[in-house]
């Protein structure tokens, strides 16, 4: 499921804003990330995917990751001829990763370190 094209980050309170009816009462967006037309957010208590599907972007997968599920997780950082980093995420329940594709307009760094700070809890 990995993604292409210029990721960058969202200012967490317009996330906030605009997606208050997936939040539960109380949950707060920490860090979001834009992918062409798929989203990210971090929230206080979840991981939560926003995958736009279909060539209107009008059907949307919502999937939502609690971080006591994710077993580990990986980035990798780019190169000099491929330019996109990836982060994978392994679910408890699954053998398969979630992929997704971030290019240089995101810090992978800052998306580890954000991952870290709400798995390893």
């Amino acid at each position: 499921m990995a993604l292409f094209g210029n990721a960058h980050a969202i200012d967490p309170m317009s996330a906030q804003q605009e997606y208050a009816r997936l939040l539960g009462q109380g949950e707060q967006v920490h860090a979001a990330y834009l992918l062409i037309r798929d989203t990210m957010l971090f929230t206080d208590r979840r991981l939560i995917m926003i995958d736009k599907q279909g060539i209107t972007g009008k059907k949307v997968e919502y999937h939502s990751v609690p971080y006591k599920s994710i077993s580990h997780f990986a980035v990798e950082t780019a190169g000099h001829f491929d330019l996109d980093a990836e982060l994978k995420i392994w679910i408890s329940s699954s053998t398969v990763p979630i992929e997704k594709t971030f290019t240089k307009g995101v810090d992978i760094y800052e998306v580890q370190a954000i991952l870290t700070q709400f798995v390893a809890r």
